[in-house]
């Protein structure tokens, strides 16, 4: 058994990636015209599309979210979760190649601008290694009231750790170093 198929950890990653994208979904949909005009100016597709993907997303990030936590034996949440974050980080990494950096990501909705930079894909890929983490078959041991308790923590431990991150992110371009 390794470590990364213990059912206590493996709950811990489902509960704050399920938690991450449920918010993300919620802050999106709150207002959905702002996060058309998001997806529209990532300029990816057809700017005609835009709308449809702006419903969509949002709508598959909250489907991931439930299925990571009422179906947590089987693969397909973490697959989901895995091909959304890689849809996100191609678009990142097609705009910051076009030299693109002063737009919004959209990852937060309205109200928290985020800019793109390579942090966002570093980001990215940590969510999907944790996501794929879900991955490796879980040991058969049973859950003791103790690991409900290191559930909880490392969960909230996690989601602290990230709504951080985004903060750093989202304030990084104003940051000032002494000297400057």
């Amino acid at each position: 058994m390794t470590l990364l198929g213990d059912p206590a950890l493996q709950a811990a990653i489902r509960i704050a990636i399920a938690a991450m994208f449920a918010a993300a979904a919620v802050h999106k949909l709150r207002d959905l015209a702002s996060f058309t005009a998001t997806v529209r100016n990532y300029r990816i597709g057809p700017a005609a599309l835009s709308p449809l993907a702006a419903i969509a997303l949002p709508k598959l990030e909250l489907l991931i979210a439930v299925l990571l936590l009422v179906r947590p034996s089987t693969a397909f949440a973490p697959i989901g979760a895995l091909a959304l974050l890689a849809l996100y980080s191609g678009a990142i990494a097609i705009n910051l190649a076009r030299g693109r950096r002063d737009i919004d990501c959209g990852c937060l909705g309205p109200g928290h601008r985020q800019p793109l930079s390579e942090w966002l894909l570093v980001r990215n890929a940590t969510l999907a290694a944790a996501a794929a983490c879900l991955l490796v078959p879980r040991s058969i041991r049973s859950l003791e009231w103790l690991d409900g308790i290191a559930i909880a923590g490392c969960s909230a431990a996690l989601s602290i750790l990230w709504v951080a991150a985004n903060r750093l992110l989202e304030t990084w371009p104003r940051v000032r170093f002494l000297g400057e």
